[in-house]
């Protein structure tokens, strides 16, 4: 009687498991222990809030000879960016940014906010402008997709084969 072997699954893991390990080591370089205050922001601070500012960094006090085991640590200042707009507000709300960031992490991490003012998340980033049909770049993207037999995928190939030809032209001319 020949003994089968039990059926080995690869492991899996969702991506959010992943993230918060992979991306520890750079936040540890902005003072940040763990990566749950960035992670978790927008939860900790609202979503309103959260629209408007991110933290930045945790700026840790030096330690001094006069330090203890007995004697908790100084907490840290939390550096965050917020929209011009919306520092005032901020400013009104610290104490219970402070208070939630701590409730947060389960500690007297933070004891004040310090705000520098400046562009937050997405509006950052340039807006790509999309780009124009091109008909004669629609028209060579569909002859040389014509041979695939699937017809959702000849349709993505021709979209993207345009865009390429259409953007090729376009910095060709200009």
């Amino acid at each position: 009687m020949a003994l089968s072997r039990p059926k080995i699954r690869p492991r899996t893991f969702a991506l959010a498991d992943l993230v918060g390990k992979a991306i520890d080591p750079v936040l540890a370089k902005q003072g940040f222990g763990a990566s749950d205050i960035v992670l978790h922001w927008e939860e900790i601070v609202g979503e309103r809030l959260g629209r408007v500012c991110e933290p930045i960094k945790l700026q840790w006090p030096a330690r001094t000879a006069k330090s203890t085991p007995d004697k908790p640590p100084e907490p840290a200042s939390l550096l965050v960016r917020v929209e011009g707009g919306f520092a005032i507000e901020l400013q009104h709300l610290a104490p219970l940014v402070v208070e939630r960031v701590n409730a947060h992490l389960g500690w007297r991490c933070v004891g004040r906010l310090l705000l520098r003012q400046g562009p937050v998340g997405l509006n950052r980033a340039p807006k790509r402008k999309r780009p124009v049909d091109d008909p004669v770049a629609q028209a060579e993207a569909a002859a040389e997709s014509a041979a695939i037999i699937d017809e959702p995928l000849r349709a993505a190939l021709t979209r993207l084969g345009a865009r390429i030809i259409g953007e090729k032209r376009a910095r060709a001319q200009g």
